[in-house]
């Protein structure tokens, strides 16, 4: 395989986990999720199950108030991953982790593309501006689009760079 091969194959293969993790994402973002109670999962699992604090830390193996500040600590959003984990388990629950952008990831690429392009061409009109080249602002705004375009199909990683890096 040549390397215009390669670059296509990964590029494709690429935007396929792109399209493939923003399905996933998007049905996140469609569910309808109740907020997590004022007191925590735990807690309000706990009470509802009718289960006291001390059956749930002896499941859990630790004393009465290492739960309580398990429970606070949910609620605070300090406890770990690893530690909420345990408890749902104990609770006889899952515990489903995500993170879910408020839009999909496409858009984001999309608006970090522009926002790029449009910075990299005013540099480049105001340049024109003081040597009297200005252009037309809808030559301007079409060579912003093409630029965006163009940075879309480079590379991700490119669009996250500050200057100077």
């Amino acid at each position: 395989m040549g390397p215009n091969v390669t670059a296509n194959f990964s590029a494709n293969f690429s935007e396929l986990q792109l399209r493939q993790l923003d399905a996933a994402l998007d049905r996140w973002r469609s569910a309808d999720l109740p907020a997590r109670p004022p007191s925590g999962w735990l807690k309000a699992i706990r009470q509802a199950l009718g289960m006291t604090a001390t059956h749930l830390a002896r499941r859990l193996g630790v004393t009465t108030s290492t739960l309580t500040r398990l429970e606070l600590s949910e609620a605070d959003d300090t406890i770990s991953l690893a530690t909420l984990r345990r408890a749902a388990e104990a609770l006889g629950c899952e515990l489903h982790y995500a993170l879910v952008p408020r839009q999909p990831l496409a858009t984001t690429l999309e608006e970090r593309a522009s926002r790029l392009a449009q910075q990299q061409m005013a540099a480049i009109s105001h340049s024109m501006a003081l040597e009297a080249q200005s252009t037309s602002r809808e030559h301007l705004e079409e060579q912003t689009r093409a630029l965006a375009e163009s940075l879309l199909k480079g590379s991700r990683r490119a669009l996250w760079k500050e200057r100077g890096q």
